[in-house]
C-alpha cells in the first residue's frame, strides 16, 4: 500500500482507431485514454496528475509526435505522410481521452493497406489493446491489435453488390479482409469475407482471455469466492450465478440500456471484493454464496463491457463478438477454477485451513479495500 500510486503503465490501457476511405481522402481518428498520454509523455506541467485543455494545446505537436512514433500506416508497401487535423478531449465510458484526426491521402482500390501500433510494445506492465474500426461506404471492418500481434491489413477493393443484396449483409464485401491481428493476403471476395469473420470472432474471444487476466480485480474476487469452504454442487452454483450475471450486464451495458460511472461500479466491484472476504475471515461454512455472486456478478459484467463501450461494432456482428468476448472471459475463469478447486478441495482436509483461508482472506479485503480508496478518491 505504500508503493507509488503511478507506475510505468497502469494495468489496461485501450485506444480507438477509426479509419475511413473516402474517394479524395483517407481519415484516421487515434483516441487514446488520458492517463496513457501522462505516462507517455511529460505534458503535465502543473504536476496535478491530470490533462486540461491548456496543457493539450501547448503541448499538442508534443503529443501528435508521440503518437506518430508510435505507429505507422503503409499503402503499397510505402508509407504515408498524415496531415494534422486537430485534437481534443473525447468521452468514452465517462473516461477523458484524447483523439488525434489525421488526413492522408485517398487509397486507390486493389492497394494494400497496412497499419502497425507499437505503443506499449515492450511494455508487460500493462494489457494494451487498440480497438480498430475501416469503414468504406456502407462496408466496415474491425480489429483487435493486443499483445504481440499488432499488424493489421487490408486489401481495399471496389464494393460488389450481388443483385438485392443489402449493404450491411455485405461486411466484407468491399474485401476490407481484416486478419485482425495478422498479415492477410486475400485475393477474392469471397476468401476476404471468411477471413473477416474468423478473425473477427477469435479476436474478440482473445480480447476477453486479456481482459480478464488483466483484471486483477476480478481475479482477486473469483479466488476470494473459491477460497470459502464449499462442495463441488456449491462451486458449481457460485460459478454459475457469476457467469449468467455479468452476462447479462455485459450485454446491457454495451447496447445502452443500462448505464453507471464508471467510477460507481469500480468501487463496487472492489466493496465486492471485501465482502466476500470479510465472508471467508468470519464464517467457516459458507451458505447460499451464488446469490451474492449473481448480485456482485451483475456488477462485474458492467465493469467487463468497459473496454468496449468506444467501439462501433457493426450491428450485424454484435451479437457473435459480445459472444465471443464473453467466452474468451469464461474460458480463463473456467481454466482458473479448474486448475484452483482441486487444490483447494485437497487442502481442505487440513486442520489449519481455515485459518489459513482467514489470514489470506484479511490480505484480499486490504487490497480491496485500497482499491476502494484509490477508486472513490
Amino acid at each position: 500500500m505504500s508503493l507509488p500510486k503511478t507506475a510505468s503503465a497502469h494495468p489496461l490501457s485501450a485506444s480507438y482507431t477509426e479509419i475511413t476511405f473516402d474517394q479524395d481522402q483517407t481519415k484516421l481518428d487515434f483516441s487514446i485514454d488520458e492517463l496513457s498520454v501522462l505516462e507517455k509523455v511529460d505534458v503535465d506541467t502543473n504536476g496535478d496528475g491530470k490533462l486540461d485543455q491548456v496543457e493539450l494545446t501547448a503541448n499538442q505537436a508534443t503529443i501528435i509526435h508521440f503518437i506518430e512514433d508510435s505507429m505507422y500506416l503503409e499503402v503499397g508497401q510505402q508509407d504515408q505522410a498524415g496531415e494534422d487535423a486537430g485534437i481534443e478531449f473525447t468521452q468514452k465510458n465517462d473516461m477523458n481521452y484524447v483523439t488525434v484526426h489525421f488526413i492522408y491521402p485517398a487509397v486507390p482500390y486493389g492497394e494494400t493497406v497496412h497499419l502497425n501500433d507499437g505503443l506499449y510494445y515492450n511494455d508487460s506492465n500493462t494489457n494494451y489493446a487498440n480497438l480498430l474500426i475501416a469503414k468504406s461506404g456502407a462496408d466496415v471492418s474491425q480489429a483487435i491489435l493486443t499483445g504481440n500481434e499488432r499488424d493489421w491489413t487490408m486489401i481495399h477493393t471496389e464494393p460488389q453488390l450481388e443483385q438485392g443484396q443489402e449493404a450491411e449483409d455485405s461486411v466484407s464485401g468491399a474485401a476490407l479482409d481484416n486478419q485482425s491481428s495478422v498479415t492477410a493476403n486475400a485475393t477474392t471476395d469471397a476468401k476476404a469475407s471468411f477471413s473477416f469473420k474468423d478473425s473477427a470472432w477469435y479476436s474478440f474471444f482473445k480480447l476477453g482471455m486479456h481482459h480478464i487476466l488483466g483484471g486483477y480485480d476480478h481475479l482477486l474476487f473469483l479466488l476470494a469466492l473459491l477460497l470459502g469452504r464449499q462442495s463441488f454442487k456449491q462451486y458449481a452454483a457460485t460459478i454459475t450465478a457469476f457467469t449468467i450475471a455479468h452476462s447479462i450486464t455485459l450485454t446491457l451495458t454495451y447496447l445502452e440500456i443500462l448505464h453507471f460511472p464508471s467510477r460507481f461500479i469500480e468501487s463496487i466491484i472492489a466493496l465486492s471484493i471485501i465482502y466476500v472476504a470479510v465472508e471467508n475471515i468470519f464464517f467457516k461454512k459458507i451458505r447460499f454464496r451464488w446469490l451474492v455472486t449473481f448480485a456482485f456478478g451483475l456488477i462485474h459484467g458492467m465493469g467487463f463491457a468497459d473496454i468496449l463501450l468506444g467501439m462501433d461494432i457493426p450491428k450485424p456482428y454484435v451479437a457473435v463478438d459480445l459472444a465471443s468476448f464473453n467466452i474468451g472471459i469464461e474460458f480463463i475463469q473456467l481454466c482458473l477454477v479448474a486448475l484452483a478447486v482441486p487444490v483447494i478441495r485437497y487442502a481442505q482436509r487440513y486442520k489449519g485451513y481455515y485459518r489459513t483461508v482467514q489470514a489470506a482472506s484479511v490480505l484480499i479485503a486490504a487490497a480491496g479495500a485500497f482499491w476502494l480508496y484509490e477508486r472513490l478518491l
